[in-house]
This record gives structure tokens, C-alpha cells and sequence, in this order.
């Protein structure tokens, strides 16, 4: 070996010094939120084999379904096309898209956790001072993310291998890749960002794009050979087509857009210094225009706010869009139809189906609120609190500017969602926008129990993303298992009028913004009375 060869050896060595103890820091720290996604995403998917089954339990049903997808665009926009008619093909056709989404948002997560936040709060600087390589922070993050999507992998391989076990490989390391694919991207963000929550933003737009250029794509051709679809990951995972004569080459997309994001990201990552980006943050004005606590909550948060209005708007227009040609493709499927009507209440189908996607857009909603209300937690373990609390600023005061925020953008993009849902549909525009508000209550609540459970301890703050969750999980997937009643109305989504088309119950609405009230007025007293966490 040469000296040459020894000192580069040596150098990638040191590069990467003490990436073992801060993977094992990482999981530790993620021990509640990767088991959280990766077990509701892995459920989603094993789910979905039996519901199939009691929808398209013959071969006339499934045979009609092909013909119904290759002329719906609609749905083909929104599912993608359908390769075969076996149950396991017909689970990836349904959720594989989903899974992938799901997949990518918790590596994204994952990923600016480690890197661009640590740097973020200097927890970062610290541990560098310390025997750790330059690189070790930002391998252990994509390690973690790794580990977190070859679980999911394993779990959606094994659990839908009676379907076929080479199909069920395939899904599985589809979805696993989806997730890599948009964590090594999320390295490459996190390089040009000062601020996590702008690398996370900016991530999930190009995760946004990716999935518009699949629909576009999807819609224009029922075998997913659209240029548009090859240009996005999303659609490489349709592209694999499991359980449908798998195309294995498609893998090594997945691997070359990971190695290549990958190998940017380390190269960026050692031409700048620890806290600092490519893109540096304008400097404010001079004299300062934030004279309020709200005006800071509004600057700190409107981004997001904006980045959720547009998501609901453009959800909502294609969610109308479809409603017509959903109920081509429900035709006389009566478990279609009881399904949807579990999720959207007895009704006509048309009103049935729109009642059911306000139902979705609420609970998408309320991972909104649980973000927007835990941005009070990220500024007081940042310690970017304590400045502005130092001053004539006191805490109530402080909150509320993020809290009304958080409430009030809710009814922002339920607001958007309904206007999206109407011009989609082009009928019904004062139903639809009043369904859409009647979600608040239920989404408040949510938002409740985050302002209580950070304003009490913030050690008990990231415990809201697993109610969220668990919110999500029942109103999804419970009307498709069937699951008893009693479940459904653990979630407060479950108490809510089923509108468009259902009739009006006032009694459960004020009661669920009572409750929402009370939580919220519980969580400002425990912030009044504990200690404020130091940076």
C-alpha cells in the first residue's frame, strides 16, 4: 500500500468517525416516530389484500375493473394504471403510490432531523468538537433512514408473500426505494438551507411535483409509458409492476438516483462549515418590522401555511374532478359502496364519495395543526424562545401568536379545500365549502391535545404526531376492515356530520369545539406555570 493510498484510506476513516454512535443516537431519539410510520404504512398495505377481496371478489368484478381504469384518466391520475387482476397486483395498483409517498415523507423527516435541525439548534457544533468525522452526521441520518425503510420493506415482502412471494419483494423494495430515492435528495436540500423547516419544505415540493408529473402522465396513457411518468420515482415504483411480470431493471433507477443524490450531498456537505449553507438567509431589514409576537409567529410559519393552502386547493380540484368518474367506477360494487358510505355516511353515491374526501382533506388537516402548534416546541428547545420571552413578551402572549396561526390556518385550507372540491365538481359549491368547515371542530381537537400535551411537558410534545396518527390510521383504513363502530368514535373525526348529503348535528360540533376549547385553555395554563426548556 502506498503512503498516498494509506493517508486516503486514513482520511475516509476520520471522515467518518463516530457514525456507529450517532446512528444509535438517532434511533434512540426516533424510537416512537419511525416505529409510528413505518407500522401505519406497513398496515395500510397488508390491509389492503382482504378489502380488495370483498370488493372485487370475482373475475367478472376485477375484468370490469380493467376496462373501467383504462378509460377513467381521472382515477388513473390519482391511482395509477392497473397491470394485472390478481389481489396482490390489484394492492399495488391501490396503495402502492400511497405507500410510496408515506415512504418518502418519513425519510425526508428522518433525514433533515439529523442533519439541517442539529445544525439548527448548534447541538451540532457541540458533537463535532468531540471525536466525530465530518461526514458522520449525515451518513448516520441517511443509515436511519435506511434502516427505517428496509423494516418497512421486510414487513410488506412477508406479510403479502402469500399473494406471491416475488411480487411481494418487489412492492416492498419499491416503496423501500421511493424512501431512499427522497432521503439522499433531502441530504442535497438540507446543504442549501439554513433553516430545517425550509429544507423540509422545499423537499416536500419536489416530492409534490414528482407525484403531479406521475398523474399527468398516468392520465395520458393507461400503461404507464408516459415520459412524464418515468421522470418521477413515484413512477418508477408503478413502473416495477409487482405481482405483473416484475421488471427488476427498474431497481438500479432507484439505486443510480440514490447513489448520485448521495454523492452530492457528501460532496456539499464537505465544501462548507458546520451551521451554514449555499444559500444563505437574507438579512431583515435594519430597523425591524416584527413589533408583535404574532407578526414573528406569522414570518416564522407563513411559508408553511402557503405551501398547505396550494396542497389543499390543487387536492381539492382533483378530488371534484373525479367525482363523477369514481362513480363510473364504483358502479353496482355494493362493498364499493358500503365502504364509502362508512366513510361518508348513507347519501346519495355522489354526495357519499365527496363526503368521504372532505373526510380525507380533515384528516390530512390535522398533521397540519399538530406541525403548525409543535412549532412553539421547536422554538423553545432551539432556545430561540427564551430572547423573546426575555422582553415584554409574555409567554400567553407568545403562544397565541402561533396558536392562532395554527387554528386559523386550518380554516384556511379547509377553506381552499372546499373552493378546490367545487370548481373540480362544478356542482354543489355551498354544500361542499359548508362540509369542508364542518371538519374544524374535529381537527381543533386534535390541535387541543397538542397545545396540551406540549404546554405540560415538551418532553410529551412529539407524542401529538402518534395521536395524529392513530386519527388517520382509523378514519382510513377502519371503514375498509370494517372495524366496530365504537373504534371509528375514538377519533373525534367519527362524531361529525357526514356532509354533503347527511343531516346537520349541531350538538356534535359545539360539543367537539367545547372540548377543543378546554384543551387548548389546559396547555396555556401548563405553559404558564413549568419552566421554559433552555436551548
Amino acid at each position: 500500500m502506498t503512503a498516498a493510498t494509506f493517508a486516503v484510506r486514513a482520511g475516509g476513516s476520520r471522515q467518518l468517525a463516530g457514525t456507529g454512535t450517532l446512528l444509535r443516537f438517532a434511533l434512540r431519539r426516533d424510537r416512537a416516530m419511525i416505529p409510528i410510520w413505518v407500522g401505519v404504512n406497513a398496515l395500510m398495505v397488508l390491509s389492503m389484500p382482504n378489502t380488495l377481496k370483498s370488493l372485487y371478489g370475482t373475475a367478472a368484478e376485477r375484468a370490469d375493473l380493467l376496462r373501467q381504469m383504462e378509460t377513467n384518466a381521472s382515477l388513473r391520475a390519482m391511482l395509477g394504471p392497473v397491470f394485472g387482476d390478481s389481489f396482490g397486483a390489484l394492492t399495488a395498483w391501490r396503495i402502492g403510490v400511497y405507500a410510496g409517498l408515506l415512504a418518502a415523507v418519513m425519510s425526508l423527516l428522518i433525514v433533515v432531523r439529523h442533519t439541517r435541525d442539529e445544525e439548527e439548534s448548534g447541538r451540532q457544533e457541540m458533537i463535532s468538537s468531540a471525536m466525530v468525522g465530518r461526514r458522520a452526521p449525515l451518513t448516520a441520518a441517511l443509515l436511519a433512514a435506511a434502516v427505517a425503510n428496509a423494516v418497512l420493506a421486510l414487513l410488506i415482502a412477508g406479510g403479502l408473500a402469500g399473494q406471491g412471494a416475488s411480487g411481494a419483494l418487489a412492492l416492498g423494495l419499491g416503496i423501500a426505494c421511493v424512501g431512499m430515492v427522497f432521503a439522499t435528495m433531502a441530504a442535497i436540500v438540507a446543504q442549501f438551507t439554513e433553516s430545517a423547516r425550509l429544507a423540509r419544505g422545499l423537499t416536500a415540493g419536489l416530492l409534490g411535483a414528482a407525484f403531479v408529473l406521475r398523474a399527468a402522465g398516468d392520465s395520458a396513457t393507461n400503461d404507464g409509458s408516459s415520459v412524464l411518468t418515468w421522470v418521477a420515482p413515484i413512477g418508477w415504483l408503478e413502473n416495477l409492476r409487482p405481482f405483473a411480470n416484475e421488471r427488476w431493471w427498474v431497481l438500479l433507477l432507484f439505486a443510480a438516483a440514490a447513489v448520485i443524490q448521495g454523492a452530492a450531498a457528501y460532496e456539499l456537505a464537505g465544501r462548507r462549515d458546520v451551521g451554514m449553507s449555499f444559500l444563505p438567509s437574507r438579512p431583515g431589514p435594519a430597523d425591524g418590522r416584527l413589533g408583535t409576537a404574532g407578526a414573528l409567529a406569522w414570518r416564522l410559519q407563513r411559508g408553511s401555511v402557503l405551501g398547505w393552502s396550494i396542497g389543499f386547493l390543487l387536492a381539492g380540484i382533483v378530488y371534484g374532478a373525479m367525482t363523477e368518474g369514481a362513480a363510473d367506477l364504483v358502479g353496482d360494487n355494493e362493498q364499493a359502496r358500503e365502504i364509502l358510505q362508512r366513510m361518508g355516511g348513507e347519501s346519495a353515491f355522489t354526495d357519499t364519495f365527496l363526503a368521504s374526501m372532505v373526510g380525507m382533506l380533515g384528516l390530512v388537516a390535522a398533521l397540519y395543526i399538530v406541525a403548525s402548534v409543535l412549532r412553539l416546541h421547536g422554538e423553545e428547545t432551539s432556545g430561540r424562545a427564551e430572547p423573546v420571552l426575555a422582553g415584554a413578551v409574555g409567554r400567553l402572549r407568545w403562544a397565541s401568536g402561533h396558536l392562532v396561526i395554527a387554528f386559523g390556518g386550518t380554516v384556511l385550507i379547509m377553506l381552499l379545500a372546499g373552493l378546490g372540491l367545487a370548481a373540480g365538481y362544478g356542482k354543489e359549491f355551498w354544500p361542499i365549502l359548508g362540509a369542508c368547515l364542518i371538519q374544524l371542530p374535529a381537527i381543533w381537537v386534535i390541535g387541543g391535545l397538542a397545545v396540551l400535551l406540549y404546554g405540560v411537558s415538551p418532553r410529551l410534545a412529539p407524542a401529538a404526531w402518534g395521536l395524529a396518527g392513530a386519527v388517520l390510521l382509523i378514519g382510513w383504513i377502519g371503514p375498509a376492515l370494517d372495524v366496530p363502530q365504537a373504534v371509528l368514535d375514538v377519533s373525534p373525526f367519527g362524531h361529525l356530520p357526514k356532509l354533503p348529503g347527511g343531516e346537520m348535528e349541531w350538538d356534535a360540533v359545539s360539543v367537539l369545539t367545547g372540548i377543543a376549547a378546554v384543551l387548548v385553555a389546559g396547555g396555556l395554563a401548563g405553559l404558564r406555570r413549568r419552566d421554559v426548556t433552555s436551548g
